[in-house]
């Protein structure tokens, strides 16, 4: 496990084996990180954020409390996930609004899944398994499997296969995987690997 010396980590978070920890990385209460994972340089993990094993959280990236990133998720250089979902400074009456008193609400992004640089992802929602928001997205909606999104807000504009290529029209009403030739089928708005 390499932690740099800068790396301010919670003495209640658990870091997996095998963990790379660059300078400036924030790590909160309670946040769990996997086996595995590489935080790049001023990456934040809030408290209590859970992060599955061989995942890769670029620079500056920030992942907000109560985040969920299943196995093998990439998040791209400075993605921001939200985390409150009526935010204010202060109250009716003008007053500090305390800690306790935020709405928190978390991102949910599902195995393989990619995170391009400088997205956002307003919370509450979920981006499927090797879902793939492309780098400047706004994503306010959830992201099905497998789905391309761009855009602000971010809409659906292709699919992608495991590889993350965009998957091509086959012969047989499928679409293909050019990397791996893995077949897949569109259905209702989702798409399923057969």
């Amino acid at each position: 496990m390499g932690i740099a010396a800068s790396a301010d980590i919670d003495p209640s978070a658990v870091i997996g084996p095998g963990c790379l920890i660059s300078t400036l990385v924030q790590v909160g209460a309670y946040a769990r990180l996997g086996p595995d994972c590489v935080l790049g340089r001023g990456a934040y993990i809030g408290p209590g954020v859970v992060v599955g094993r061989h995942c890769t959280i670029q620079d500056y990236a920030i992942v907000s409390e109560p985040s969920l990133l299943e196995d093998g998720v990439f998040v791209g250089a400075a993605a921001v996930f939200s985390n409150d979902a009526h935010p204010r400074a202060v109250t009716p009456d003008g007053t500090r609004k305390a800690i306790d008193e935020r709405d928190l609400v978390g991102v949910t992004v599902r195995t393989g899944a990619s995170i391009g640089a400088h997205a956002v992802c307003i919370a509450p929602l979920t981006i499927g398994r090797w879902a793939m928001v492309a780098a400047g997205a706004v994503v306010t909606e959830d992201v099905p499997d497998y789905a391309l999104v761009a855009g602000v807000p971010a809409r659906r504009i292709g699919w992608v296969g495991r590889s993350g290529m965009p998957l091509r029209a086959g012969g047989d009403g499928r679409l293909v995987c050019p990397v791996t030739g893995e077949k897949y089928i569109e259905h209702d708005g989702l798409l399923t690997r057969t």
